[in-house]
């Protein structure tokens, strides 16, 4: 029994290394622009629900400075976080590029959705010493995300 469990999770953590890997290649997309200074583009629309204020969501994501740099990945740790949204949990690019709002549509369950985000929607002008993965944060750096809305959260993690 556990060396069946040890070979799923193995499989399971390739896969996750797979389509970490993948993202960073993910087709390039005209980005529509919001008045916030947001920048979107689906990748995939999803067909589930929307996604919801306030409740707690499934994502994964890879998260790139403008230059393309990786500065962080969900797939990278093989866990997809639980987020709330439109609490002030998470920058505010996020919560717009995935709540939608100001003429950004909301993203539905199994969709992909790449973010351009400005500085001041994401962690301002401040550089504020925090290092991301070993890479130190710039004040107004503009960062790219590409989001994956895996499901509303249930309790039953993936």
């Amino acid at each position: 029994m556990y060396i069946c469990n040890l070979a799923s999770a193995i499989l399971n953590a390739d896969a996750t290394r797979i389509e970490y890997y993948a993202t960073t290649a993910e087709p390039t997309c005209e980005f529509n622009f919001a008045r916030s200074g947001l920048g979107y583009c689906d990748i995939v629309v999803g067909s589930g629900q929307e996604a919801p204020y306030n409740q707690l969501v499934n994502i994964h994501y890879t998260a790139r400075f403008a230059d393309g740099i990786v500065f962080d990945s969900s797939y990278k740790r093989g866990s997809s976080p639980t987020m709330r949204l439109g609490m002030g949990k998470v920058i505010k690019g996020l919560d717009q590029g995935i709540l939608g709002g100001e003429g950004v549509p909301p993203m539905l369950v199994g969709g992909k959705r790449k973010l351009q985000i400005p500085p001041h929607l994401a962690y301002g002008p401040e550089p504020a010493g925090q290092a991301f993965q070993g890479l130190q944060y710039s004040g107004n750096a503009t960062l790219v995300y590409d989001i994956n809305f895996l499901e509303l959260y249930s309790g039953n993690r993936k």
